[in-house]
């Protein structure tokens, strides 16, 4: 969402890069991308047109691997944007969309979440059939995903993105990923991210509890916390790769997180089942 390409040659921007990207990354071992859509200046945007892009060319080489789109509001704050590539149906259809479950200070600005944003949001992914991935920032977002669970804004099974090391939120410490953790509902899968120099503690930290690991160019542009050496996606991913071998850690197929959450094989049926939303407001 943030970095340009002034700020490192390896981000990829249009949607051939991207895929590239995902390619080089299904070489190392995935389970699921987590993708943003960019417009022909570099910047962030919703448009479900490059989505589709984005995602057939994905489809074509990976039909099983799961596939997540931002929704993020850092950019675009209104519900039409945001929402707008849950649209996208068959074989276009992602299989998750992020939600970050309130809104928090980034060194660089504001991601704001307000909660009818959230509801909206939560809402629209039960229509379309797209399971939410939760971003948590601290124990008041894991909070708040059980408080709208229990009021059947999001339902079960569940995936969460621990994320750890910005300033103003969550950081990087076995007891600060420990509280998060004993407040997390049932049936959950997660995975954590490490922003900026906390990625590598972050994954070694996810890896040693038991959880999966967030890595990429959206969090952490370098490969040494001294940040004199600009990172590849792939070279993050491997990282990852060498840390939990070391713990006898194997890597996920996107099959058996499919089966895990709940979401459907491919052929055009992405996604859960729709489900009606909730019938009356928090």
């Amino acid at each position: 969402m943030v970095p340009r390409r002034n700020d490192s040659p390896h981000v990829p921007l249009d949607p051939p890069a991207i895929a590239a990207n995902v390619d080089e990354a299904v070489e190392e071992g995935i389970t699921l991308v987590h993708l943003h859509a960019r417009d022909s200046g570099g910047e962030p945007a919703h448009d479900p047109g490059i989505y589709a892009d984005i995602i057939g060319r994905i489809r074509r080489n990976h039909p099983s691997l799961v596939l997540c789109v931002s929704l993020s509001g850092r950019k675009s704050g209104d519900f039409a944007s945001r929402s707008a590539p849950l649209s996208l149906t068959g074989e276009l259809k992602p299989d998750m969309a992020s939600l970050t479950l309130a809104s928090l200070n980034f060194t660089s600005g504001a991601s704001v979440n307000e909660p009818c944003m959230v509801r909206r949001l939560a809402g629209a992914m039960l229509e379309a059939g797209v399971m939410p991935e939760l971003e948590v920032f601290d124990t008041g977002m894991m909070n708040y995903a059980a408080y709208l669970a229990s009021r059947g804004w999001l339902r079960a099974p569940f995936y969460l993105n621990l994320m750890l090391g910005n300033p103003a939120t969550a950081q990087a410490d076995p007891l600060t990923l420990g509280a998060l953790l004993a407040q997390m509902p049932g049936q959950a899968e997660w995975a954590a991210g490490g922003i900026g120099r906390a990625s590598t503690t972050a994954a070694a930290l996810a890896l040693a509890s038991g959880g999966g690991v967030r890595t990429g160019l959206e969090d952490n542009l370098f490969l040494d916390r001294a940040r004199t050496r600009l990172a590849t996606n792939r070279e993050l991913i491997r990282r990852v790769h060498e840390i939990a071998a070391a713990l006898e850690r194997p890597v996920m197929t996107p099959e058996d997180f499919r089966q895990r959450v709940g979401l459907l094989p491919g052929h055009g049926q992405y996604g859960r089942a729709p489900q009606p939303s909730p019938a009356s407001p928090l």
